[in-house]
């Protein structure tokens, strides 16, 4: 029998934001450490949108919340407030 790593993942609120560069996501460190996401995370939007984003640690981010860049998230037809299903990318 092989035991397959399941991936951890949570539905989070994506917020658009200016200050953040295009590629990056900045989330809580509390929760990416409970997701096991050190370095890139995966956002799944509407089960069908996958989009990998280096990720930016920080406290001061709420729990429930994923900031990304503002026009980046336009270029993927992201609304702000989408929830998306967030974890660990296969290849991190």
């Amino acid at each position: 029998m092989s035991q397959e790593k399941v991936r951890k993942e949570k539905r989070l609120r994506l917020v658009l934001s200016d200050d953040i560069k295009e590629g990056k996501a900045k989330m809580n460190e509390k929760i990416a450490n409970e997701l096991g996401i050190v370095d890139k995370l995966e956002a799944v939007v509407g089960g069908k949108k996958k989009i990998v984003f280096n990720v930016i640690l920080s406290s001061e981010v709420p729990p429930e919340q994923v900031i990304i860049n503002t026009s980046e998230a336009k270029t993927y037809g992201i609304a702000n407030n989408t929830i998306a299903t967030i974890r660990r990318p296969l290849s991190s």
